[in-house]
């Protein structure tokens, strides 16, 4: 049997589908009592969950960031409300930012 490759495509590719990508995320601040939070000036996504359920890690994917949360492979290491400043950039919308909260694992 002989096998050959399929034609190569001389045709242009599409460009991606453009849309909403993070434009920066940082550390804000961490909070041992919601007193202690950033003020309320941004619209704000809480994230909360058991403990090691990967919270953390749910925002670094978002973000594309390594290392921006702190990772752990212990529950309950997250202990304090850790605020991350994000914000979003759309071609044609222009730019969004919001605060993302990673709380500490419960149960």
């Amino acid at each position: 049997m002989v096998y050959s490759r399929p034609p190569v495509s001389t045709a242009p590719s599409k460009p991606p589908v453009a849309g909403w990508r993070v434009a920066a995320a940082t550390f804000e601040k961490s909070a041992p009592k919601l007193r202690d939070a950033p003020a309320g000036d941004l619209p704000e996504i809480a994230v909360t969950g058991r403990s090691n359920v990967g919270k953390s890690s749910l925002l670094n994917a978002f973000a594309g960031q390594r290392g921006l949360a702190r990772v752990s492979r212990t529950p309950g290491r997250t202990q304090l409300l850790n605020f991350f400043r994000m914000q979003l950039r759309h071609p044609t919308r222009g730019d969004f930012e919001f605060r993302w909260v990673d709380l500490p694992g419960y149960g």
